[in-house]
């Protein structure tokens, strides 16, 4: 059975790998893209079956449901979403002004918001459904440099979790998908650094060349990512997070190990919080 996917950021990276791939299958895809000019070249991969559309995910939310709804009707339905546009960017926590940490939020957690408070309504009128969020590794373990980017990907996270309990009953799944590094312009052009550069961070510096420098070169091949995000939309009982690389699942176990050690270690001070005597017993 072929799916509709509404599949947002198909310009590059693991939007048009994941877009393209559904495509091949015989799938309906309608790609959200900011700049109009890539319409027709987003069209002409598979005319009929690909559709593009113009749209910022940091627009007001009104305009966003105005999409969604144009996305619905080009495609007669929609049976996955996969909130995928987004960008990283490097600065300490002190250095990023109030207007680059409030883009990030709008683009990697507001904007996917947005999306699904719109189609939602859609999704549960059909009785099924999927919700894929594309997080990032920084979205389950946080890193010195990406305290903002962490930040969005970390709500982007926790609203996913909870959207998985609320949706479960009407046939929708919700599935975090969360990459290392891979071949993408994340690390290239993609990333941006903070306008203010204070030199206590200087250590930063280094860390935006080395990433720069890693660009085109990552493990991560787009394709093989594109392959696991539809495998978990068609397994049986979805994965609620989806790691993507030896990087990304090394990361999860170092952090769940450390976790639990500090756990173990700090559990009799947690559970001495609580009253001895219980109101009633």
């Amino acid at each position: 059975m072929s799916r509709h996917w509404l599949i947002t950021g198909v310009s590059g990276g693991l939007g048009r790998a994941l877009a393209r791939a559904v495509l091949d299958r015989g799938d309906v895809v309608v790609g959200t893209l900011r700049d109009k000019t890539q319409v027709g070249d987003f069209e002409e991969l598979v005319p009929g079956r690909a559709f593009a559309l113009v749209l910022d995910v940091t627009e007001a939310p009104q305009v966003v449901e105005e999409r969604v709804a144009e996305a619905v009707r080009r495609a007669g339905h929609i049976d996955v979403l996969v909130n995928n546009a987004g960008y990283g960017l490097l600065g300490a926590v002190e250095e990023v002004s109030e207007d680059e940490l409030r883009h990030q939020m709008e683009t990697n957690f507001f904007g996917p918001l947005n999306l699904i408070r719109a189609l939602v309504p859609h999704l549960r009128e059909r009785g099924r459904g999927h919700v894929v969020n594309i997080s990032s590794i920084a979205g389950f373990r946080g890193q010195p440099g990406l305290g903002l980017y962490n930040a969005s990907k970390f709500a982007l996270e926790g609203l996913s979790e909870a959207l998985q309990h609320e949706l479960k009953s009407f046939g929708i799944a919700v599935t975090i998908v969360e990459p290392g590094a891979f071949r993408t312009n994340w690390a290239g052009k993609g990333l941006r650094r903070a306008d203010r550069h204070l030199p206590e961070y200087s250590v930063l510096e280094a860390m935006s060349a080395a990433m720069e420098q890693s660009a085109g070169t990552q493990q991560g091949d787009p394709d093989r990512a594109a392959a696991a995000v539809i495998a978990a939309v068609e397994a049986p009982r979805p994965p609620r997070r989806l790691p993507l690389g030896d990087d990304a699942v090394e990361a999860v176990r170092s952090k769940l190990y450390g976790v639990g050690r500090e756990l173990d270690a700090w559990e009799d001070v947690a559970r001495s919080t609580s009253y001895e005597n219980p109101a009633g017993a």
